[in-house]
């Protein structure tokens, strides 16, 4: 199908940001924009795109009379009867990244896309990332699940996009080809919305579509597995590099895979943080992408000891009387609160929320040994309680009917009353957060306020 897209009829899904950001696109681009949303509210909020002559209609289930192409917002589910309606058509459907790729290919050069995807270390990775190319004086931008919208990314006109991607977004692309991606883990995750973990795994698998470089995971099976036959294979270890792999030696993060034979140094493990061994396997993976782009090793090391994470990822709230006060509000699935649990020895557990589909017995039967208490909060705690009868009869546990911020107060209050020397205090879900918050940055919030507001017989007095 052309790409061009002046005059041509186009329906946008969604009036979020992902879709103000391709409606204003389309707009400039020359094409005749509807934008719907079962939200009158969201479709209220956009005046540059009423103003630049988009019409804004509400709760559409059918694409009006010859509309040409869709675009959809990434949470919008294939099955909606919009969506459905559309596909019945015969009308092409995009999502807003692979509508980014279509006008970066129409700019006289196109930026150099390095794309992340996975379960859970994406937005981690993709920031690493950024921080290391702009160690190497690239103008570079994350983009994409990240936040910026990849198409207000190409709009900008930066030469290397950084670009999370989402299962959600990845579903809808159709002609993406980013120079080097990778897929850092699949687990159980989303199974509501694509129905089976080989759906998901599909999904995924297309962030590897004609790359030059396709990264993988060599210690996840899944990862392995899906970049079967994608472009230049180079894989991540935590273990000891082989040939085309990068991974760690004698304290050091080792590149055997774009350097001579012997290998390189890139960087120190001390000059990764957070630590622990996600955040490590994280930092191979954006140095392997990096790397697939000719970024020399001392750019890689400055890159890492000048990362800063985001907010609410295994983030210290505050330590007092030897209990540490941790912030992993985005652990919204089992795989990812795993990683966050087995970065303590000992915890005292804040989990629940919303499952979507995934189990939590396999994340409670490894971890058991280092659970000294749990409070469970959400819509699904009777899960985890379930799970935790069967794998932790011998843990105390503990269930907060509340919602929202009185919620998590009351799970704090009671998590810091069971805590003893030695301990964290780890808000670490599992779950998703929309049953009691507006996201997981909301529910991370509500954490750190309620350790604040903590008795002065146990508040914690650090920032």
């Amino acid at each position: 199908m052309t790409r061009t897209l002046r005059g041509r009829r186009v329906l946008v899904a969604g009036a979020g940001v992902s879709g103000r950001s391709a409606a204003e696109a389309l707009l400039a681009a020359g094409a005749e924009v509807t934008v719907t949303d079962a939200s009158e509210e969201r479709l209220a909020a956009l005046d540059t795109v009423r103003a630049g002559g988009g019409r804004l209609v509400p709760g559409l289930l059918e694409p009006p009379e010859g509309t040409e192409l869709l675009v959809t917002s990434p949470g919008w589910r294939p099955t909606v009867p919009l969506l459905t309606a559309a596909e019945n058509a015969g009308i092409t459907i995009l999502g807003e990244v692979e509508l980014a790729w279509w006008l970066d290919r129409q700019r006289p050069e196109p930026a150099d896309w390095l794309a992340v995807t996975g379960t859970n270390g994406k937005t981690t990775t993709v920031t690493m990332l950024e921080a290391i190319l702009r160690a190497a004086e690239l103008d570079v931008v994350a983009c994409g699940n990240v936040g910026l919208p990849v198409v207000d990314a190409v709009r900008a006109g930066h030469r290397v996009l950084a670009v999370e991607l989402s299962s959600f977004q990845l579903h809808w692309s159709q002609s993406l080809a980013a120079h080097a991606g990778v897929v850092l883990n699949l687990a159980d995750d989303h199974l509501d919305w694509h129905g089976t973990l080989d759906a998901y795994g599909a999904a995924k698998s297309k962030v590897y579509a004609g790359n030059v470089v396709a990264v993988h995971n060599a210690d996840d099976e899944w990862s392995t597995r899906l970049a079967t036959g994608a472009g230049r294979p180079v894989s991540f270890t935590l273990g000891e590099p082989g040939p085309d792999q990068l991974g760690i030696v004698d304290g050091a993060l080792v590149d055997r895979a774009f350097a001579d034979a012997g290998g390189e140094v890139l960087a120190a493990v001390s000059d990764v943080h957070p630590g622990g061994p996600h955040n490590l396997a994280n930092a191979l993976a954006a140095a392997a992408l990096a790397r697939a782009y000719g970024v020399p090793a001392a750019a890689v090391a400055r890159g890492l000891r000048g990362f800063e994470p985001g907010a609410h990822r295994s983030a210290v709230v505050a330590e007092a009387a030897g209990v540490t006060y941790v912030d992993d509000s985005k652990a919204t699935n089992p795989h990812a609160a795993d990683a966050a649990l087995r970065a303590h020895d000992r915890v005292v557990w804040i989990a629940g929320g919303l499952l979507k589909g995934a189990h939590v017995e396999e994340l409670i039967a490894h971890n058991a040994d280092r659970l000294a208490a749990v409070v469970l909060i959400g819509r699904d705690r009777a899960v985890f309680a379930e799970a935790l009868a069967r794998h932790a009869p011998h843990v105390p546990v503990e269930q907060v009917t509340a919602g929202d911020d009185e919620g998590m107060s009351q799970a704090v209050h009671q998590a810091a009353a069971l805590a003893t020397p030695g301990t964290a205090v780890l808000l670490a879900p599992a779950a998703a957060s929309m049953d009691m918050f507006t996201d997981y940055a909301h529910r991370g919030r509500a954490f750190t306020e309620a350790v604040r507001a903590l008795p002065a017989a146990i508040a914690p007095t650090g920032g």
